[in-house]
């Protein structure tokens, strides 16, 4: 089973809750694709024995061939090629390796060239697989590295526990594509409240199935409760506002893995999300 957790925006305690659920599900795969920052490894802290690096085709144009029609700059919808001073010029920053320069061009003038935008990790914690994604330092767009991570778990038969990047943007729809089920992890504040609904809509839109997990819950008003009370939408569980869960978290550890009762906690969402 693929299980996908995301939030509307970063620090809700998505990636704590990721290698929790990984960690309780025994033999697993937790994969993170929260790529412009991965920091699951941290926790599970294991030993990589595989990297790749993944690029992206670039256009690269033969001046000598080129006849100036401008037909691929005419074509591309990202402005990535420009027809200045009798030149075709590609701006990699825009590009979206579409391919659609190269098929247009008449006099087959347009060639790629493949850039490294990123490198996948994958190694081994206990009976977790781990497959860890770092984007390039300056890179626009990490889609090729996303889809580069979705196809490594494809065809697992073990729980994949995909952490996701933060936020509803195109990487995010790459991440939760082949998921089986949706975990929307919230905070209590009213700007919690206001990303949760996005990521609700993101998964509405895909027609994923789903639940949601109150991290940080307070008793008293909590905004994202009150967001999944007023729609009927299924809480799977309130994670309370522990201090002594900042405390195992900053120490790098998976506090499933030293207390009985946060063990039970998580084991509890897996048999729910199974169930599901």
């Amino acid at each position: 089973m693929k299980i996908a957790v995301l939030s509307g925006k970063g620090g809700t305690g998505k990636t704590f809750l990721a290698v929790n659920l990984a960690w309780v599900a025994g033999k697993s795969v937790y994969v993170d694709c929260d790529i412009e920052e991965p920091n699951g490894h941290l926790y599970f802290k294991p030993e990589w024995d595989e990297e790749k690096k993944i690029g992206v085709d670039l256009p690269n144009v033969d001046r000598e061939i080129c006849t100036g029609c401008r037909m691929c700059v005419e074509f591309c919808k990202f402005n990535a090629l420009a027809y200045i001073k009798d030149r075709i010029f590609a701006f990699d920053k825009v590009c979206h390796s579409c391919g659609g320069c190269k098929m247009i061009c008449p006099v087959q003038a347009i060639n790629y060239r493949n850039k490294a935008i990123g490198k996948i990790r994958k190694g081994m914690s206990g009976s977790v697989q781990v497959i860890s994604g770092m984007l390039d330092v300056g890179e626009m767009t990490g889609t090729p590295l996303i889809k580069g991570m979705i196809s490594e778990i494809r065809d697992k038969k073990t729980d994949v526990i995909i952490d996701c990047p933060p936020g509803s943007a195109c990487i995010v729809m790459d991440s939760i594509k082949e998921a089986d089920y949706c975990v929307l992890v919230a905070e209590p504040t009213v700007f919690g409240r206001h990303n949760l609904e996005m990521v609700y809509e993101l998964v509405n839109i895909m027609g994923k199935r789903f639940g949601i997990v109150l991290n940080k819950h307070i008793i008293g008003d909590d905004p994202s409760e009150k967001f999944c009370l007023e729609r009927n939408i299924e809480i799977l569980a309130r994670i309370p506002f522990d201090l002594k869960i900042g405390q195992i978290n900053s120490d790098g550890k998976i506090i499933a893995s030293i207390s009985d009762e946060y063990k039970k906690i998580f084991a509890d969402i897996m048999t729910k999300i199974r169930g599901r």
